[in-house]
């Protein structure tokens, strides 16, 4: 039987046995440093696999030469031994470099991935400021220096990003687009959650800030008296403040009084608008409250004797141990101490359980409006549900058990339903378009106009736009700071779904641009009505030359209506609004608050956006605000009454 011959053996070249020591014969040579599994490591490691055995294989042959080379010279040989030595010290000392360089390109390749994470942590570590809104309009230096904060944000973030759209505040072909879209679809049935509370949750919530579980103050260290400053919505606060001030304090107030204000023009007093006689009966459980100063006290110099304690006096929201300090000394000193110009001069948080209860006590419960004032309030909220069989859960609150009945229609059957109508507080005053340091795309005239009424009636506002670096329009805009125009407003509403057949209440009097203005809502809305359009003059008369009557009447048509809508979120007026029919509203009255940044980034996309895009986005703007959340801390408890201090959940 025949051996098979075995295959001839090929000799060994310098090539094959290096590349056997890299694949495994040999021990590998180890990086001195781990770095660890990153996708650096990976990518120099495919290198090193690519490139790694050529070049070793190369200085490997070269020192050592070929094994397989015939040298017949001895002669030769030894000169050949020693060339060998100096070449295997340079290839020593080559493939160090060698390991060498490729560890620095790692590590240099990881550092880089750690520089660039910490560039993207970086932009993430600051959240986007979320200022609170001012509530008084009055010139104050805080939310001035909010927009500021807001405008170096917003700069810093500018600079990375695409540079921002100009606002012109035209709005043709989203206009043109809303009116075919409302002309088409006037007959279809408007989205249910338009007209009531989105969450069951609502529905837990219950009044009980008239629950009182203290004996009442005797008010024996002094005499507060108090003259708010502001619009009726400030005043109001104001008032409910000062309550709470004197209940910490241990003294008497004197039934406050309001300064006339040239912003305002309004000589109304707190008897003109407020019940006193209840006022003071209603809160005795609490404090002690009188009509006037003692006899012995009125002829007093409260500021000769150091009694006068102006706005700048006591800081914004400060807290009860700032007034125990500075303010009870003084008053036991001179047993009076008058606050001229109080606001909004106490703190939300922190507070006793029982003196933040009493803030809510006095605004929900305490201040009800004069006879007048209810009895055309409740004529007005009739003519706007044209007439019906049923009272909202606001209304005997608004306008008293007497004067809901003037709600109802008595001939009105039992199937008869009354319309629903929309309100919204279009808070486009001069005043408050002048204050917010906006533009309304009115050119030049509307620039001048507006500076010159911040030099007459905000003069420290003025002055800061000379001295300081104020935010630009454009990065107030984009941050959510300006108030929305009609043409915004009506953009808004059209894109929510509401449609042309609805009835709309606008609250808020002579609109920055008049009727023009105006004409984006009435051409889109024609049930567009205001106070003046449903009551008649003489129903007007009494409230003639009194714009805070007036405005209680819009503060009564929007905390009765089926669905209120609010255009700034930092309107007291909206704010108060929007609070009390939480309140009182039984989870079922629904308050539409966009957040303006992001609709803002929607209306800057004008030029390109689509219709249907711009309703599916406008819709969950206005769908991720209605959320029944607990009051944050540090927010007003008028707005925001769902607390444990104001109301009690059931849940």
């Amino acid at each position: 039987m025949s051996q098979e011959r075995p295959a001839e053996e090929k000799p060994e070249t310098c090539d094959v046995r290096v590349q056997d020591r890299i694949q495994g014969t040999a021990t590998p040579v180890q990086s001195p440093t781990r770095l660890g599994p990153t996708r650096f490591s990976e990518l120099a490691g495919e290198k090193l696999r690519d490139t790694g055995s050529d070049f070793i294989g190369s200085i490997w042959c070269w020192i050592n030469g070929d094994p397989n080379r015939n040298l017949k010279n001895p002669v030769k040989r030894g000169k050949r031994k020693r060339i060998r030595t100096a070449k295997t010290a340079v290839g020593v000392i080559a493939l160090v470099g060698f390991f060498i360089f490729v560890n620095w390109f790692m590590l240099s390749q990881l550092h880089e991935g750690r520089a660039w994470l910490r560039r993207g942590f970086s932009k993430n570590r600051n959240p986007k400021p979320n200022p609170k809104s001012n509530p008084d309009l009055s010139p104050s230096t805080k939310r001035v220096s909010v927009k500021v904060s807001a405008s170096v944000q917003h700069v810093a973030k500018k600079k990375m990003g695409k540079p921002k759209k100009q606002y012109n505040g035209t709005y043709g072909r989203l206009l043109a687009y809303a009116a075919h879209a409302l002309a088409e679809g006037q007959n279809k049935i408007e989205p249910k959650e338009l007209w009531r509370e989105p969450k069951d949750q609502a529905l837990a919530w219950k009044p009980c800030a008239d629950q009182r579980s203290w004996k009442p103050n005797d008010g024996k260290n002094g005499y507060i008296m108090v003259t708010a400053n502001g619009g009726i919505n400030q005043q109001r606060v104001a008032v409910c403040n000062i309550v709470v001030v004197a209940r910490l304090l241990n003294a008497t107030l004197v039934v406050p009084k309001f300064m006339f204000s040239d912003v305002w023009t309004d000589s109304s007093q707190f008897e003109d608008i407020y019940q006193v006689e209840h006022f003071i009966k209603y809160l005795s459980p609490d404090i002690r409250i009188v009509k006037n100063l003692p006899k012995e006290l009125q002829s007093l110099d409260l500021e000769a004797i150091g009694s006068l304690v102006t706005d700048i006096d006591v800081m914004k929201e400060a807290k009860p141990g700032f007034y125990m300090k500075h303010i009870l000394p003084l008053l036991l000193k001179n047993r009076v101490v008058h606050f001229f110009g109080f606001g909004n001069r106490l703190a939300f948080d922190p507070i006793p359980f029982q003196l933040q209860r009493l803030r809510c006590r006095c605004n929900f419960h305490a201040l009800n409006f004069v006879p007048k004032i209810q009895e055309t309030g409740a004529i007005l909220v009739r003519r706007l549900r044209d007439s019906g069989s049923h009272l909202a859960p606001v209304d005997p609150y608004l306008v008293g058990p007497k004067y809901a009945s003037f709600i109802l229609d008595k001939k009105a059957g039992p199937l008869h339903k009354a319309s629903k109508y929309l309100a919204v507080h279009l808070r486009f005053e001069i005043d408050m378009v002048a204050h917010s340091l906006c533009y309304f795309g009115g050119g030049d005239a509307e620039k001048t106009e507006l500076s010159a009424y911040r030099e007459k009636h905000f003069p420290t506002l003025a002055n800061l736009t000379k001295t300081k670096k104020m935010p630009s329009p454009e990065d107030l805009r984009t941050e959510g700071l300006c108030p929305l125009s009609p043409e915004e407003a009506v953009l808004m509403l059209a894109g929510l779904g509401f449609n042309r057949k609805t009835r709309v209440f606008v609250a808020g009097a002579n609109i920055y641009g008049g009727a023009k203005r105006l004409a984006a809502l009435t051409s889109l809305y024609p049930n567009l009505v205001t106070k003046e359009n449903v009551l008649s003059e003489t129903e007007l008369e009494p409230f003639k030359n009194h714009s805070s009557q007036l405005a209680v009447l819009d503060f009564i048509a929007c905390a009765a209506s089926d669905a209120f809508a609010m255009t700034d979120s930092g309107s007291q007026l909206s704010s108060l609004v929007s609070g009390y029919r939480i309140y009182y509203g039984a989870g079922k009255m629904p308050t539409i608050r966009p957040n303006k940044r992001r609709f803002s980034d929607i209306l800057l996309k004008n030029n390109t956006i689509e219709w249907k895009v711009f309703e599916q986005r406008v819709r969950k703007n206005v769908r991720q605000t209605k959320h029944v959340l607990v009051r944050p801390t540090g927010r007003s408890v008028y707005r925001y009454p769902r607390c444990k201090e104001c109301m009690c959940n059931e849940d």
